[in-house]
C-alpha cells in the first residue's frame, strides 16, 4: 500500500514539474519583443532585355615578350608613361647574338668570294662551250660548282636576316603609341621566351567582353546598340555588339561576346566589371518579379526571404533566383508577384518571430 502511493506521489510531482516547464516556455516566447519590420510586395518588370556581366578592355592593347632568354640590361619605362611607336622600351643582353651575326658576316664574305669565282670560271667555260673548245662533261662540272657556289652565297644572306630578325627580340619597342600599364622586370632580372615584361595599350578607346551562356546567345544580334552599366561608378554608357563568338569550346560553355563602347568622358578603365543590356525581340518580352538583393538570406547554398504570416509570424521561405538587374535580383519561384516579403528588420528574424510591421 505504501509502495501505491509512493508512486502515485512520484507521478503527481513530475506531471507538475512538466506543467511548469510549459507553462515557461510559453511565458518565455509570448514575452519576446516583437521584431519592428518593413513589409513591400515585388516589383514587377516588362523585361526587354537581358543582362549579363563583362569587363571593360582597352580595345588597343599588348603584353610585349621576347622569344630570347638573357639579362635585362636596361628598362626605359615605367608604369603611366607615354610611349609613342617604335621607341626603345627594353633591352636584353645580346652579346652572343652579336658573336653570331659576326660569324654570318665572315661566312657571307667567304661565299662573296667563291660565288664570283665560280661565276668567272662558268662565264669563261660557257664561251669556250660555245666555241666547241670544252666538253660537256667539263661544262656540267663548271655549272654544278657554279649553282652551289649562288646557293651557299643565298643561304649566308638568310642566316644573316635570320640573326637580325633575333635582334628584334633583345630590343623591345613599342608597337603602337600608347600608355605603360604594367611592368613586370627590372634590371638585371632574367628574361625568358614568352615572358610577359610590359603591358602597353592606347586609353580612351574601351569594349567590354561579356559572356553569355548558351540559352541566350540567339537573342544577341550584331550591331545592336546596348546599354552598358558600371558597377563602380554607377554610369551607364553607350555600346554597339562588334564581335560575337560563335564557339564555346574554350569559354567554358559561355560565349563571349563583344561591345565596342561610345566615346565618353567618363571615368572607367581596364578590369572594371561591368553589366550589359541586351535588348530583346517583342516575342521574348516576359513580366519578372524583383526583389532588393538586401532582402535575401543565404543559407549555404540556399537562399530564402522572410515573408510575413497572417498571424503577424515571420516565415522564412527558400526562393530560386534568375538573373541580377541593377540593385535586385529576379525571383524564379518561391514567390508571386502580390505576396508580401520582409524588406528591412530592426532586429534578428527567426521563423515563429513576433512581428510588428510598420
Amino acid at each position: 500500500m505504501k509502495t501505491k502511493l509512493y508512486i502515485l506521489s512520484l507521478l503527481g510531482a513530475t506531471t507538475l514539474l512538466f506543467s511548469c516547464g510549459d507553462s515557461s516556455e510559453k511565458n518565455i516566447t509570448e514575452n519576446t519583443p516583437a521584431v519592428e519590420v518593413t513589409v513591400e510586395t515585388p516589383s514587377e518588370s516588362d523585361q526587354s532585355f537581358l543582362t549579363f556581366s563583362g569587363k571593360i578592355e582597352a580595345v588597343e592593347n599588348a603584353t610585349l615578350s621576347t622569344r630570347n632568354m638573357g639579362y635585362v640590361t636596361r628598362v626605359n619605362a615605367k608604369v603611366g608613361d607615354k610611349v609613342k611607336k617604335g621607341q626603345l622600351l627594353i633591352e636584353i643582353n645580346n652579346a652572343d647574338l652579336q658573336a653570331k651575326r659576326a660569324q654570318v658576316n665572315a661566312g657571307i664574305t667567304e661565299a662573296t668570294a667563291a660565288f664570283r669565282n665560280a661565276e668567272k670560271d662558268y662565264e669563261r667555260y660557257s664561251s669556250l662551250f660555245a666555241d666547241n673548245s670544252a666538253s660537256q662533261k667539263e661544262m656540267d662540272d663548271i655549272t654544278a660548282r657554279y649553282e652551289m657556289a649562288k646557293a651557299r652565297l643565298e643561304g649566308a644572306r638568310q642566316q644573316k636576316n635570320e640573326i637580325n630578325a633575333q635582334f628584334a627580340y633583345s630590343n623591345i619597342v613599342a608597337p603602337f603609341s600608347g600608355i605603360v600599364t604594367s611592368k613586370n622586370v627590372e634590371v638585371g632580372d632574367m628574361a625568358n621566351p614568352g615572358m610577359p615584361l610590359l603591358n602597353l595599350e592606347v586609353p580612351g578607346k574601351f569594349e567590354v567582353r561579356a559572356s553569355v551562356p548558351e540559352s541566350e546567345i540567339a537573342s544577341v544580334k550584331q550591331r545592336t546598340q546596348v546599354d552598358v552599366q558600371v558597377k563602380s561608378s554607377g554610369e551607364t554608357l553607350k555600346g554597339i555588339v562588334s564581335e560575337i563568338s560563335i564557339s564555346a569550346k574554350n569559354s567554358g560553355g559561355q560565349y563571349v561576346v563583344k561591345v565596342a563602347l561610345d566615346e565618353t568622358d567618363a571615368s572607367i578603365y581596364s578590369g572594371m566589371y561591368a553589366s550589359v543590356q541586351f535588348p530583346t525581340t517583342a516575342r521574348e518580352h516576359r513580366d519578372v518579379v524583383l526583389i532588393p538583393s538586401s532582402a535575401l538570406v543565404t543559407r549555404g547554398d540556399l537562399q530564402g526571404i522572410y515573408t510575413p504570416s497572417q498571424q503577424n509570424t515571420a516565415i522564412l521561405r527558400w526562393v530560386r533566383l534568375g538573373r541580377t538587374v541593377g540593385d535586385e535580383v529576379e525571383v524564379l519561384s518561391g514567390l508571386n508577384a502580390g505576396e508580401s516579403y520582409i524588406s528591412s528588420a530592426e532586429g534578428k528574424l527567426y521563423n515563429g518571430a513576433k512581428l510588428e510591421i510598420r
